[in-house]
């Protein structure tokens, strides 16, 4: 039977239960922590949520996160703009880009195609890769999509897509485990699959 707490705390309980990751024991943990803490570190950590989200937008080329209109890897002059690294949401860009060997653009889609959860190609960000593809000097398309099934069946989505309009489309060789996520994969595994890359047939 559950502790029952003050309300403040519960709500506060409540609200951390939200975020991905934390359980009940999690929660009560960081709500303890934030409760002894001085009232100008709660201010601070307070301002700088308010502040990520009215600065923060997502970059009008790739949909990645950004305080301006281009996110600072779109405005990035020396990266290789004939690669095209496709990834799921922001966090696998922060994990491929640590990885060190990849000097392309991205393209955040937002998700996977998902039927269970009603996600269709046209809740991603598809529409607006194609036109990107049709519009910038892109000569290669790396998928980089989690090895789900809903990750693999985007893959063959987005290929079938861009294959005709003659781009060479690859996938991130083995090594990352079916079933598992990009933002989970050690830097070493991820340098790996990225050499590796196979083309998609």
């Amino acid at each position: 039977m559950r502790l029952d707490y003050p309300t403040s705390l519960k709500g506060l309980l409540q609200e951390l239960e939200r975020l991905p990751g934390i359980g009940p024991k999690s929660a009560l943990r960081i709500a303890l922590f934030l409760i002894n803490q001085p009232k100008d570190v709660i201010d601070r950590l307070i301002q700088a949520l308010q502040r990520v989200k009215d600065q923060l937008k997502l970059c009008i080329r790739c949909f990645n996160y950004a305080e301006n209109k281009l996110c600072s890897i779109c405005q990035d002059e020396q990266r290789d703009i004939s690669l095209l690294c496709v990834v799921e949401d922001p966090m696998d860009i922060a994990v491929i880009e640590n990885a060190g060997t990849y000097r392309g653009l991205y393209h955040v889609l937002h998700g996977v195609i998902s039927p269970i959860e009603g996600i269709g190609p046209e809740d991603l960000r598809i529409k607006e890769l194609i036109e990107r593809l049709q519009v910038e000097p892109i000569k290669e398309v790396i998928l980089a999509l989690s090895p789900t099934s809903e990750g693999e069946a985007t893959n063959i989505y987005i290929a079938r897509l861009v294959k005709p309009l003659g781009i060479k489309v690859t996938q991130l060789a083995m090594g990352i485990p079916v079933g598992g996520s990009i933002d989970y994969t050690d830097q070493l595994t991820i340098m790996r699959a990225l050499e590796g890359r196979r083309e998609m047939l």
